[in-house]
């Protein structure tokens, strides 16, 4: 079955009322654990960059990027409310649950993201700023309303939405972006669809009902475990490149390393599940390990960076 497309702007009369939506309603349109990552990678991005930055209008950087990354989730939500509806995953958002109108989560997504540009623009750069407008566009426009339901690459091309946060902190302290800058994004971009097609592996009937074409409902679960497997290969090479570069060291090198083996293994064990497998075990386990090991290397690049400071510090002491 596939959901009509039906976005009233306006929305019916019923729409026209004032719902009973309390902060935490709206808090969630923000998708706060998505957020919760992309605060964590621009702050990274922002730590990382050369030179400094004043800590007022840093904070005010990452407030700005965590905002607009919020004023995104809203805007997705505002448009995917018919399928959501639908979808177990997300049945309980607070549109299709009736807690909040569309008219007021489109009206609150617009809101944020002219909010979120105009104050990094004015505050700290107009080139950061630009990068974030961008980066609102492309998850709200490009993704959400079009590669979303018309292509099974949706999630690679579309990840690079969620791949700009760390050269946007990047570009909040230099006022550009560099080879280490590309390398964070690529980072999070080639990670992308490894993580989000382990979902769309044990979420297979969600999309499916809904007429969204994923890459297993599309090409099958074959095709996507061994393109699973290619992603992953390609992040864990990507990963350790920050020490060719000379953004992070032989430690960190080390680590990334390891947390890429183990990062392998759960992508080969994807792939020698069998096809049909009613719980998908292993797609589940490596869904979860890849929040986890993006959250450690970009922990393991500050690290990294914090000790050879403090190295610094201490040897010209």
């Amino acid at each position: 079955m596939t959901v009509i497309d039906n976005h009233d702007v306006l929305g019916s009369e019923e729409g026209l009322r004032l719902s009973e939506a309390n902060a935490r309603d709206f808090f969630e349109l923000l998708k706060p654990r998505v957020m919760s990552l992309v605060v964590f990678t621009a702050f990274a991005g922002l730590i990382l960059a050369p030179g400094e930055i004043n800590p007022i209008l840093g904070a005010i950087s990452i407030l700005c990027i965590a905002v607009g990354a919020g004023a995104s989730g809203a805007l997705n939500m505002w448009y995917d409310a018919d399928i959501d509806a639908v979808m177990s995953r997300t049945a309980k958002r607070p549109i299709p649950d009736g807690r909040v109108q569309p008219r007021e989560a489109l009206a609150f997504g617009l809101t944020l993201s002219v909010f979120s540009v105009a104050i990094l623009g004015l505050a700290v750069n107009w080139f950061a700023a630009g990068l974030l407008a961008f980066t609102i566009f492309f998850y709200a426009v490009i993704y959400t309303m079009w590669l979303k339901r018309s292509t099974p690459q949706n999630i690679v091309i579309g990840g690079a939405s969620g791949a700009f946060p760390p050269m946007i902190g990047w570009a909040c302290v230099t006022g550009g972006v560099s080879i280490d800058s590309i390398i964070l994004f690529l980072i999070i971009f080639l990670w992308t669809p490894a993580h989000f097609w382990a979902l769309a592996l044990f979420k297979m009937r969600d999309y499916g009902s809904v007429g969204v074409p994923m890459m297993p409902n599309v090409a099958g679960e074959a095709s996507t475990k061994n393109q699973i497997v290619l992603y992953t290969i390609l992040t864990i090479a990507v990963a350790v490149a920050p020490t060719a570069t000379g953004l992070a060291g032989i430690g960190y090198g080390i680590f990334a390393a390891v947390l890429g083996a183990i990062f392998l293994y759960c992508s080969v064990a994807v792939w020698r599940m069998p096809d049909g497998d009613e719980k998908m075990v292993p797609a589940k386990k490596m869904f979860a390990y890849s929040i986890v090991y993006l959250f450690a290397i970009f922990s393991a690049l500050l690290a990294d960076h914090w000790i050879g400071g403090v190295s610094k510090l201490l040897g010209a002491a």
